[in-house]
Protein backbone atom coordinates (compact mmCIF):
# COMPACT_ATOMS: atom_id res chain seq x y z
CA UNK A 1 0.00 0.00 0.00
CA UNK A 2 1.14 3.55 -0.97
CA UNK A 3 0.40 6.83 0.96
CA UNK A 4 0.95 9.90 -0.15
CA UNK A 5 0.98 12.25 3.19
CA UNK A 6 1.11 15.79 3.12
CA UNK A 7 1.99 18.18 6.16
CA UNK A 8 0.43 21.45 6.10
CA UNK A 9 2.29 24.03 8.25
CA UNK A 10 -0.15 26.44 10.06
CA UNK A 11 2.85 28.81 11.31
CA UNK A 12 2.18 28.75 14.60
CA UNK A 13 3.83 26.83 17.91
CA UNK A 14 1.63 25.02 20.48
CA UNK A 15 0.10 27.40 22.99
CA UNK A 16 -0.62 24.32 25.43
CA UNK A 17 1.40 21.61 27.14
CA UNK A 18 1.22 17.91 25.61
CA UNK A 19 -1.34 15.37 27.29
CA UNK A 20 1.07 13.50 29.61
CA UNK A 21 -1.11 10.05 29.13
CA UNK A 22 0.24 10.22 25.60
CA UNK A 23 4.24 10.80 26.27
CA UNK A 24 4.90 8.59 22.56
CA UNK A 25 2.33 9.57 20.60
CA UNK A 26 -1.27 8.65 19.56
CA UNK A 27 -2.45 6.35 17.17
CA UNK A 28 -5.54 7.98 15.65
CA UNK A 29 -8.62 5.14 14.33
CA UNK A 30 -10.78 6.49 11.99
CA UNK A 31 -12.08 3.34 10.58
CA UNK A 32 -15.07 1.67 12.17
CA UNK A 33 -14.37 -1.53 13.65
CA UNK A 34 -14.08 -4.89 11.28
CA UNK A 35 -14.13 -2.56 8.48
CA UNK A 36 -11.46 -2.44 5.68
CA UNK A 37 -8.70 -0.43 6.57
CA UNK A 38 -5.02 0.56 6.11
CA UNK A 39 -2.28 1.92 8.89
CA UNK A 40 0.41 4.37 7.70
CA UNK A 41 2.60 5.72 10.21
CA UNK A 42 3.46 9.32 10.29
CA UNK A 43 6.02 11.55 10.55
CA UNK A 44 6.65 12.21 14.38
CA UNK A 45 6.38 14.57 15.43
CA UNK A 46 5.14 17.48 13.81
CA UNK A 47 7.09 20.52 13.51
CA UNK A 48 4.28 22.75 15.08
CA UNK A 49 0.90 23.49 14.79
CA UNK A 50 -0.17 22.16 11.38
CA UNK A 51 -2.11 19.09 9.85
CA UNK A 52 -1.31 16.01 7.76
CA UNK A 53 -3.46 14.73 4.89
CA UNK A 54 -3.15 11.33 4.15
CA UNK A 55 -4.26 9.67 1.01
CA UNK A 56 -4.22 6.52 0.08
CA UNK A 57 -3.08 6.06 -3.86
CA UNK A 58 -4.93 2.68 -4.47
CA UNK A 59 -8.74 3.50 -3.27
CA UNK A 60 -8.16 7.77 -3.21
CA UNK A 61 -9.43 7.91 0.66
CA UNK A 62 -8.17 11.28 1.89
CA UNK A 63 -7.66 12.04 5.56
CA UNK A 64 -6.68 15.13 7.54
CA UNK A 65 -5.21 14.85 10.92
CA UNK A 66 -3.97 17.65 13.15
CA UNK A 67 -0.76 18.76 14.71
CA UNK A 68 0.39 20.49 17.67
CA UNK A 69 4.33 19.49 17.47
CA UNK A 70 4.00 17.98 20.80
CA UNK A 71 4.25 14.43 22.20
CA UNK A 72 1.09 13.57 22.31
CA UNK A 73 0.93 14.18 18.27
CA UNK A 74 -0.70 11.63 16.23
CA UNK A 75 2.31 8.95 14.74
CA UNK A 76 -0.31 6.93 13.24
CA UNK A 77 -3.59 6.44 11.20
CA UNK A 78 -5.73 3.86 10.38
CA UNK A 79 -8.17 4.74 7.62
CA UNK A 80 -11.28 3.07 6.07
CA UNK A 81 -10.62 1.52 2.39
CA UNK A 82 -12.82 2.28 -0.16
CA UNK A 83 -13.60 -1.39 -0.83
CA UNK A 84 -15.11 -1.44 -4.03
CA UNK A 85 -11.87 0.28 -5.27
CA UNK A 86 -9.36 -2.65 -3.60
Amino acid sequence: MAFKIEWLDDGREAQYLPDPDYPNGIDIVAASPGARSCTVNLPYTAKRCGKYIVECSQCGVRIGVTTAGRHDDPRSLTMPCKESLH
